[in-house]
């Protein structure tokens, strides 16, 4: 089915041009025809190769790694677009790269995730549209409207399919309470929480588990697995504490370092995940299972571009 505005328009980088294809098959048009390429010196070269005035852009570019490639690829082609006086751009970013950087934890700390928002304003953004922001202040960062989407109704419809019993949804820390509240309520189940320490970025100590778990099936959710240390650890103390058996899942698989091996190696039976971020290896984990949020997305465009209410898609 083809969409029939020809002045809604998409374009990507290079980030996850996977994900892209199903957006715009979702919409039902064409990718924008742009190309990203370097000068001999490294510099980014945008260059926008059909007329976008007074379109209404998207931008799908996921801030992943290469973080810092994929942020300028970003700046670079909004600041091409207004240039070339698209009525109205709006920043899709499936993963918001700095997002964890949303605050000041020690002295002399940047607010980098404040930073990034400045920064695609600066260069030209009407409008952004993120995957499960870390941190929903990151909202308020923007001066500009924000669409906050949501994996959680695809992370739960997956569960719900499984015909799991005796589910506990497990927060794996005290910042994610709503999000394992929101799931839990999606699953009727009830909830934990993992009370952990954080001694130093990427390390983590497991310290209580407040909530019953004792004979059930355990569901950990988070919005980003990284080095997988946080959901391996947890996993272990849950199944120490008498949970039955446990199930991992999250939105961002960021997946750096040591994650695939401790992943491999821990007694979590699937470890569910979407695609907003491109995954390095092929075949991943066999334990590893990856939902698509091209729907979502797609979705979210098009009530964006008819000016219809977003929130809409998360209603229970």
């Amino acid at each position: 089915m083809r969409y029939r505005d020809a002045k809604l328009k998409v374009f990507t980088g290079n980030s996850n041009p996977a994900l892209v294809r199903e957006v715009v098959e979702h919409v039902g048009v064409e990718l924008g025809r742009s190309r990203v390429t370097r000068f001999s010196d490294g510099e980014i070269q945008v260059k926008i190769e059909e007329s976008v005035r007074g379109c209404d852009v998207f931008v799908v570019q996921s801030t992943s790694a290469p973080i810092n490639e994929n942020l300028m690829e970003l700046l670079i082609m909004v600041d091409a677009l207004k240039r070339a006086s698209a009525k109205r751009i709006n920043v899709v970013m499936p993963y918001y790269g700095y997002a964890r950087q949303d605050r000041k934890a020690r002295p002399r700390e940047p607010i980098t995730a404040k930073l990034v928002a400045n920064l695609i304003e600066t260069a030209g953004a009407h409008r952004v549209i993120a995957m499960d922001l870390h941190a929903g202040q990151i909202q308020g960062f923007f001066d500009i409207p924000v669409d906050h989407l949501l994996a959680q109704p695809i992370l739960a419809s997956y569960f719900q399919d499984k015909g799991l019993k005796d589910v506990v949804v497990v927060s794996p820390d005290m910042g994610g309470v709503t999000r394992a509240r929101g799931m839990a309520q999606r699953l009727g189940a009830s909830i934990a929480i993992i009370d952990k320490r954080r001694p130093e970025p990427n390390v983590a100590e497991i310290m209580n588990i407040i909530g019953d778990i004792d004979g059930k099936t355990a569901v950990m959710i988070d919005d980003i697995i990284d080095t997988a240390g946080t959901i391996t650890q947890g996993a272990k103390a849950l199944l120490e504490r008498g949970a039955k058996e446990v199930y991992a899942c999250c939105t961002h698989a960021v997946l750096s370092g040591p994650a695939m091996e401790r992943l491999r190696e821990s007694e979590i039976r699937e470890v569910v995940v979407t695609n907003t971020i491109p995954l390095k290896e092929s075949p991943v984990l066999d334990k590893l299972v990856v939902l698509s949020v091209a729907p979502l997305i797609g979705d979210a465009i098009i009530r964006v571009h008819e000016d219809l209410s977003v929130s809409t898609l998360f209603n229970t």
